[in-house]
């Protein structure tokens, strides 16, 4: 796996067992509703991971975009459909998505070069 990204998930786990090790019930409840809420249900996994990847780029969050740019790829999801998603999330977004699009093609290539 590439470097880039290794030291996203290095970080994203470091500070996630330093954040529930304060025993914040609160952010407890709202890490473990969001575990759920990508669970298979009446929709699947891949569905929910690319209404993520959408919603987390129209909010403009870089860290929530990689994350479900990793867990699609781990889904199986082709460049092509990871590729209409974030265009349906630019048309939403606007042009302000723009710098995020290009960091979410640029960690993609991260993911497929760890292949």
């Amino acid at each position: 796996m590439s470097n880039t990204v290794n030291e996203f998930n290095a970080y994203r786990s470091k500070m996630n067992d330093k954040i529930l090790a304060d025993n914040n019930k609160v952010i407890k409840r709202i890490f473990n509703l969001d575990t759920n809420a990508y669970s298979e249900g009446a929709l699947d996994i891949k569905t929910k991971e690319l209404l993520g990847l959408v919603a987390s780029t129209v909010l403009r969050c870089d860290d929530c975009i990689k994350y479900h740019l990793q867990t699609c790829h781990q889904q199986g999801i082709t460049k092509e459909e990871m590729g209409e998603a974030l265009g349906i999330a630019t048309l939403v977004g606007g042009t302000i998505v723009i710098p995020h699009l290009r960091r979410a093609y640029e960690f993609w290539e991260a993911l497929e070069s760890g292949r």
